[in-house]
């Protein structure tokens, strides 16, 4: 399949392209992150990379997974999120989803789960932090929420100037039922009510990354993105204003602003 953009803009400083479809969306990112990939083994000898779960994300793990040249055992795989108290392997954990759907399917330098054990907590997130400083990300690949949350950044807790890059959140009850919505959960009761996330600082402070963004369940959130104010309320607004950021969508999630 070749991937052919229908519009490219840009959003004050935030470069968008739209795909007429989410596979076609999810090759173009795969294309560009395999290529950031490459030239960071080049120059250096390694890459360092954080990539997000849920559904929204399939199309580009599939893509990303099925590239040949890559030197995958030159990379070292971060992510993003997980839920406190979750029981190891459960079929919701992020760890577990980055498994089944990527990790199974290439042979990384490694793979650093992020840990949410609830007698841990501080703990795991001072470890997760410093071992994102020890391995300053080359991409970052992630997604909005239905409530326009980046990472489990959800409103109204999100900072754009968090001082730390690893903490634990409270989860709007939005993100919550987003969750139940994708098949994770039976119901809202069993999803927790705290994550483990990166926070905003920590995710931007990739040198390249890529917001990957599908289906029309998320156009409401993409529309505030790009047209609403850039705002704390909607936490994906603040890629706005970072040029090294690179908004893909496809023509379900553009619908309420490019339609």
């Amino acid at each position: 399949m070749t991937a052919n953009v229908i519009l490219e803009t840009q959003v004050e400083a935030l470069p968008v392209s739209v795909y007429l479809t989410n596979e076609e969306m999810g090759q173009a990112a795969a294309a560009e992150a395999a290529q950031v990939i490459r030239q960071a083994i080049e120059a250096k000898g390694k890459a360092n990379i954080i990539i997000a779960t849920g559904n929204s994300q399939l199309t580009f793990l599939e893509a990303l997974r099925q590239i040949e040249d890559v030197d995958w055992d030159k990379v070292t795989v971060f992510h993003m999120d997980e839920y406190v108290g979750l029981p190891p392997g459960h079929s919701a954990s992020f760890p577990t989803f980055l498994q089944r759907h990527f990790l199974d399917y290439v042979d990384v330098s490694a793979f650093y789960p992020v840990k949410a054990e609830t007698d841990h907590l501080e703990a795991n997130c001072h470890e997760y932090a410093d071992l994102l400083r020890a391995h300053p990300a080359d991409l970052c690949a992630m997604g909005i929420g239905e409530n326009g949350h980046i990472a489990f950044n959800d409103p109204p807790f999100a900072e754009f100037n968090d001082p730390v890059w690893v903490k634990v959140v409270r989860l709007d009850e939005v993100s919550r039922r987003q969750q139940v919505g994708e098949g994770h959960f039976r119901c809202l009761d069993e999803v927790p009510t705290h994550a483990v996330t990166l926070t905003i600082p920590a995710l931007l402070a990739a040198d390249r990354v890529l917001c990957i963004v599908p289906e029309a369940r998320k156009a409401d959130a993409v529309a505030r993105s790009l047209t609403g104010p850039i705002s704390e309320d909607c936490p994906a607004s603040f890629l706005r204003t970072t040029p090294h950021v690179h908004l893909y969508l496809d023509a379900d999630a553009a619908a309420k602003v490019y339609g």
